[in-house]
């Protein structure tokens, strides 16, 4: 979606802190569609977006015509009582997680070769010569699902989300800061790791990371679980498979990525994380038949804000954005499940439009357009 702007790379490390008048045109803009490289079609969530925006704002307008001031706002914070200590509400980040949040990229299975399509539900050339022996072709099988791939060489699991050397921060000791980088871990865990989400389940131990006090945010994600759709997709921040279509190809998920913590605002901890996870995958039916991969890459930012100067829970992050990248999976299907492409299967859901995409290439940030490519491999 053109109105959300490309994360900020300063420092290797995606930040979205905006001042008050940036805030409010950035905001302003996306409600009012504007800006010269918006789409002419716009998605649903686009619109969907735009709709709530115009609404809020409309209501604000209709606030200050009664006269009432509203909540303060979360950079300045409520007045302070004599003699007593003030706290800033987070609610005014909502506005762009929201925005960064719906934007998800899928990518469409049937074209996962960089050999082109063989026509329209059939597999390419590549793959119908991948039938032959794997030790030739370096095709995937149960016994060596990351065969073929880069990440055959990556870390297992847990162990390839490795959690740097904390140092005090924006007057947080240090620390503070290894707990805000212990608990960005445990969630990236519980989110793509844990082996009953990934079976489909509630991701209990990732939302108990995330603070209760940020608005809308675990309802909506509560929401998107409970009854998914176009508009509440919890894949764009759990992994999640349909247990009924596929299973593990074995035990291990392929992890590689960083991890770094930065100062925000005065009391505020920032840390960003960029992983790519590798799943290998076979169908539940056939267990012996053939292996797909599907890659998916996490770009997510979370704070760790100080209870005494804001008001948060402590022990608790705030995520202040995330976006998501779909790879070997169904576009538009939007039942909270990722949907694997095999080789030897025909093609569903929308017909690929965005361009071609190398899902190990991490050094391209992720842009949220919610655009329907293809891989270049797997």
């Amino acid at each position: 979606m053109s109105t959300v702007p490309p994360p900020d790379r300063s420092g290797d490390e995606p930040d979205s802190s905006l001042s008050d008048e940036r805030l409010a045109a950035f905001l302003r803009e996306a409600a009012e569609g504007a800006g010269g490289d918006a789409p002419k079609e716009p998605s649903a969530r686009a619109r969907m977006v735009a709709r709530r925006l115009r609404e809020e704002d409309e209501a604000a307008r209709r606030d200050g015509r009664r006269g009432d001031q509203g909540p303060p706002g979360w950079r300045t914070g409520p007045s302070a009582p004599a003699g007593g200590s003030r706290k800033r509400l987070v609610g005014a980040v909502v506005g762009v997680l929201v925005l960064a949040a719906l934007a998800v990229v899928a990518v469409r299975p049937s074209l996962v070769l960089p050999d082109g399509d063989g026509g329209a539900g059939q597999p390419s050339a590549a793959a119908a010569g991948a039938a032959g022996d794997p030790a030739d072709t370096g095709r995937a099988t149960r016994e060596h699902p990351f065969r073929g791939s880069p990440a055959e060489s990556w870390a297992e699991g847990a162990d390839g989300i490795e959690v740097p050397e904390a140092k005090a921060l924006s007057g947080r000791s240090a620390d503070d800061v290894a707990f805000a980088l212990r608990r960005t871990k445990e969630l990236l865990v519980a989110a793509n790791l844990d082996p009953g989400v990934l079976r489909g389940g509630q991701p209990d131990e990732a939302l108990a990371v995330l603070d209760p006090k940020q608005p809308k945010l675990l309802s909506g994600l509560r929401r998107s679980l409970r009854d998914p759709d176009e508009e509440h997709d919890p894949l764009l921040l759990f992994t999640r498979f349909d247990p009924a279509e596929v299973r593990p190809a074995g035990d291990v998920v392929k992890v590689r990525g960083r991890m770094r913590a930065t100062a925000g605002e005065p009391g505020v901890v920032k840390v960003g994380a960029d992983y790519t996870f590798v799943y290998p995958l076979v169908r539940a039916g056939d267990p012996d038949g053939p292996v797909a991969r599907v890659i998916v890459r996490r770009e997510l930012t979370l704070t760790l804000n100080d209870p005494a100067v804001w008001d948060v829970t402590e022990g608790r992050l705030l995520l202040e954005k995330y976006y998501a990248e779909h790879n070997n999976t169904d576009c538009g299907v939007d039942d909270g499940y990722l949907h694997p492409g095999f080789a030897d299967g025909a093609p569903d859901g929308e017909r690929p439009t965005g361009p071609a995409v190398d899902p190990y290439d991490t050094s391209v940030p992720l842009t949220p357009d919610g655009s329907c490519g293809r891989v270049t491999r797997t």
